[in-house]
């Protein structure tokens, strides 16, 4: 079987269908990735470099700015989504199939400039990475960073995460922790002779019914914070009191809190009770006031708004570096299994990126 290429002269829509048709599950990026890497080493005015199956391209003209644009190449599994097909829904033309929305619409406009702007009015470094819907040791933009942090640095990042063809701000930080509960095994024909860990859990809940966040304004953009019980596990046998129960919380938090304060919270809140973080990352504060992204929002003629899911741009805020997300698609239809992209979207996309990094 022929490897699959990419035409970069083709249209948007039509590099987001041959991008969407090559399965790159997370963990099968490798395909594509010789691919994105074979298509732009056919342009000499882009200096490439690949680490693992992240590939990197640049532009070297001396500009005094340089903005980087970043999109992960991975998606979540396939479940009967592809190949993709034309749609339409709400009476406007979509391209249906995995893929579709997360993000790869957003790559195909990403690659289609990178072949295109020889002369962009800015330096560009342009990013397509793997592993993003995977754990996070694994993310190939992390990887980056570890390895070659200088192919990062810009003083702008877009990331094309969809986001209705908006611009969407930072993002909101995540912090799981484990809540657990402590019990005392017994018969339960005579459970007076134990403690009942997964009763306790109720308390648990209690809490995070009784203490809901709302919104916290961080630099302009109101972000809602979410606190949600996510799993719960307990229990030894039909016939025995269970001795322990965990429960599994998700803490979305505004990006003007530190995962220091995040973690605090929890311990105040599950006062009383064992409470241990097991995942977290810090949110990424808009960034809206760099003159870069007051130009970018000027360009696109939108108004900003906040990202509530967390996103790779925080990986680029960690470096000094303010980032948003913009790219086509609804985020709702991330990740379901009738995502579709609105061709509009798409289009929009590519018109608002081309204009501005075009511009004089």
């Amino acid at each position: 079987m022929a490897a699959p290429s990419l035409d970069l002269t083709a249209t948007s829509l039509d590099l987001t269908r041959a991008l969407c048709d090559i399965d790159s599950v997370s963990g099968n990026e490798t395909p594509l990735a010789d691919a994105i890497e074979a298509a732009v080493r056919a342009h000499p005015h882009l200096e490439v470099t690949r680490v693992g199956d992240t590939v990197v391209a640049r532009t070297e003209l001396g500009r005094a700015r340089r903005v980087v644009i970043a999109g992960h190449i991975d998606t979540v599994p396939v479940n009967g989504n592809l190949p993709t097909r034309d749609a339409v829904v709400d009476g406007e033309p979509h391209l249906w199939g995995r893929g579709t929305v997360d993000m790869k619409a957003g790559v195909a406009v990403q690659l289609k400039l990178a072949a295109e702007l020889v002369e962009p009015a800015v330096d560009l470094t342009w990013i397509w990475y793997d592993h993003e819907e995977v754990s996070a040791e694994l993310n190939g933009l992390r990887l980056l960073a570890a390895a070659r942090p200088e192919l990062m640095q810009g003083d702008f990042a877009i990331l094309g995460e969809p986001s209705n063809g908006t611009i969407e701000g930072g993002c909101n930080g995540t912090l799981r922790v484990e809540v657990r509960t402590r019990g005392v095994r017994a018969h339960s024909a005579r459970a007076w002779a134990g403690h009942n860990a997964i009763h306790d859990a109720a308390e648990v809940l209690q809490r995070l019914r009784d203490n809901q966040p709302g919104e916290v304004e961080v630099d302009g953009l109101a972000y809602r914070e979410g606190l949600n019980a996510v799993m719960i596990s307990g229990g030894v046998a039909g016939n025995v009191i269970p001795d322990e129960c965990v429960v599994a919380v998700n803490y979305r938090f505004a990006p003007s809190r530190s995962l220091e304060e995040a973690s605090a919270r929890m311990t105040e809140l599950f006062e009383g009770f064992e409470v241990e973080v097991v995942d977290a990352a810090a949110g990424a504060r808009p960034g809206l006031d760099a003159p870069l992204a007051q130009e970018f929002i000027a360009a696109v003629g939108v108004e900003p708004t906040p990202k509530y899911g967390w996103t790779d741009v925080a990986r680029f805020s960690s470096l000094g570096i303010p980032a948003v997300n913009f790219g086509p698609g609804d985020p709702t239809k991330a990740h379901a299994d009738d995502e579709s992209v609105p061709v509009a979207q798409i289009e929009h996309v590519e018109q608002s990126l081309r204009a501005w990094l075009s511009r004089r």
